[in-house]
């Protein structure tokens, strides 16, 4: 297939690769286990837990995706931060990170920070003198990069980011969650490692958590291919069959994720309750000529901020129904977060504060269900949010 689109080689990975039974969709491997040939003569497959059929062929699939050497699967988007973490850092490495990092993400650097297991720096990376000051005085092993970040949608210039890193011989990893490989791929602006939650776009039904690294080199790719094996953070053979179930359908998806967004982007910079609007797409957004330059596209995560802070969420959030008030994104069905108080409530106040993360702060993950349906929810929930503070 090396003559059809790396989107349409990723889709298809595996299909027709049944040789035993001419199965279309691949099988599924739940054997934890493998026989070898002979005393000293391993398969391909030994123990599932370093490598499995099923595992390898989504790794596969969302390394074509992202143009990269070989993706290692992970049990959880967690999962696979703590392989890097243990891959490439260790008590005298430095590490900088976004300032406004997912929860998830913050906490775990903030507790190996602690713990005296590296050391990290946290930056403003809109800023790119920040970033030229934090490399050259810290000396980083590895930069670490959000882009859109989460949940406020700030844009990272990754050409330029990967140059300052490059020049002082560190390396560069960018969390390409919010976008997946079909709106943006790092590794083409110079980036060494990329990782997602699985979870969120990839699998696309909210019924699997998983993660993934995907490297730029076959050398990073072993690197932490044996750390994930190691620590023992692999993802099962079930889930990864269901993600690909799920990645089958990624490019469809999001076309239709961003047509939604756009709708509803409409309508929020319409309303009055609504104080401002995080999105990529809009021309006054900071990000928007980087987004535009280094994305096929702007996302369907949408953010704002609400007149009348926490007590506008709480009667926004409670008029809606059409998006569910859950942590999370990136499934088909609509979605509405607090961040404050969901999903980066790991931070302190003080974090959270230095990130700009405001009680009136709302997150949409917006699915695909129909559009008309969709802002018709939206401007209920915005009618009783302005109602707070009449």
């Amino acid at each position: 297939m090396n003559d059809f689109s790396r989107i349409t080689r990723g889709i298809r990975a595996g299909i027709e690769s049944d040789t035993g039974q001419g199965s279309v969709v691949p099988p599924i491997y739940l054997s934890t286990n493998y026989t070898f040939t002979g005393l000293g003569e391993p398969r391909d497959f030994d123990y599932s837990r370093s490598r499995n059929p099923t595992r390898a062929l989504l790794g596969e699939a969302v390394a074509t995706l992202e143009g990269g050497a070989g993706g290692v699967i992970t049990a959880s988007g967690m999962g696979a931060v703590s392989t890097v973490l243990h891959a490439l850092l260790g008590p005298s490495d430095t590490v900088i990170i976004p300032h406004d990092c997912y929860g998830g993400t913050w906490r775990i650097f903030d507790a190996y920070h602690r713990k005296g297991l590296c050391r990290v720096v946290t930056i403003d990376f809109t800023d790119l003198d920040q970033v030229r000051k934090a490399v050259a005085e810290h000396r980083p092993r590895l930069v670490w990069v959000e882009t859109p970040s989460n949940p406020l949608l700030r844009l990272t210039d990754l050409a330029e980011v990967v140059a300052i890193a490059h020049a002082a011989d560190a390396l560069v990893l960018a969390d390409n969650t919010f976008l997946s490989p079909i709106l943006q791929r790092p590794l083409e602006h110079g980036v060494d490692l990329v990782m997602h939650s699985t979870t969120k776009y990839i699998n696309g039904h909210s019924d699997v958590v998983g993660g993934a690294v995907i490297s730029a080199t076959s050398e990073l790719h072993e690197q932490i291919s044996w750390w994930a094996n190691t620590i023992g953070v692999t993802g099962g053979a079930f889930d990864s069959y269901l993600t690909i179930r799920g990645l089958r359908t990624l490019h469809t998806r999001i076309r239709a994720h961003e047509e939604n967004a756009a709708a509803v982007v409409g309508l929020l910079t319409d309303h009055d309750a609504v104080r401002v609007v995080h999105h990529p797409s809009l021309p006054d957004h900071p990000g928007h000529e980087i987004a535009a330059r280094q994305q096929d596209g702007f996302g369907s995560i949408v953010s704002l901020e609400l007149h009348g802070g926490r007590d506008a969420v709480t009667a926004f959030a409670a008029a809606l129904q059409c998006f569910s008030l859950a942590e999370s994104l990136g499934g088909t069905e609509s979605l509405v977060c607090h961040p404050s108080s969901m999903t980066h409530a790991a931070m302190t106040p003080e974090a959270q504060a230095v990130a700009g993360l405001s009680d009136g702060l709302v997150r949409l993950s917006v699915g695909i269900e129909p559009a008309e349906d969709l802002v018709a929810d939206l401007t209920a929930g915005l009618d009783a949010a302005a109602h707070t503070h009449d």
